[in-house]
């Protein structure tokens, strides 16, 4: 996409900013889309508290061996949304990271398939352990698979 630029801040940049305030500065451009972003070609298109979503292009530099894109397409753009939807619930200074995730693929993605969406929506927020939920769908709202992860939660020291 044009007019984005990709890095990542330095960690004081990071905990200077809530998780939302944060995913609104990547949307508004006023921070760095993470390199994975470009490399995927996907991006963060929306965040509120407790939800975020992506959008992205599947292509065919994705594609397996098999002919279709690889089932890593899909989970990393549900990582990215999943994660992101407990990372708009962190507070300043706070850390977190994935433990777990668990995806489902229910049809193959073409680079024929179009746009795709995934969003993310809190489940349980928790002080330390957080999980959130999500699909991803092409245009039309068809599903091509769902997801969930459970993510820990660092509060920030002092």
């Amino acid at each position: 996409m044009s007019g984005k630029t990709y890095g990542v801040v330095a960690p004081d940049v990071l905990k200077s900013y809530d998780g939302l305030g944060f995913l609104k500065a990547i949307i508004d451009g006023k921070v760095p889309n993470p390199p994975i972003s470009e490399l995927m070609g996907f991006h963060l298109v929306e965040a509120e508290q407790g939800r975020a979503v992506f959008e992205g292009v599947p292509e065919f530099h994705h594609y397996n061996p098999i002919g279709t894109v690889h089932g890593g397409f899909a989970a990393t753009l549900l990582d990215s949304a999943l994660g992101c939807a407990i990372f708009s619930t962190i507070a300043k200074g706070d850390t977190w990271t994935t433990l777990e995730l668990k995806f489902n693929l229910v049809r193959p993605i073409t680079k024929d398939t179009g746009p795709v969406r995934a969003e993310g929506r809190i489940v349980h927020r928790g002080r330390t352990l957080a999980t959130s939920e999500g699909d991803l769908k092409d245009r039309a709202g068809k599903l091509y698979a769902h997801a969930t992860t459970t993510c820990i939660i660092f509060p920030a020291k002092g």
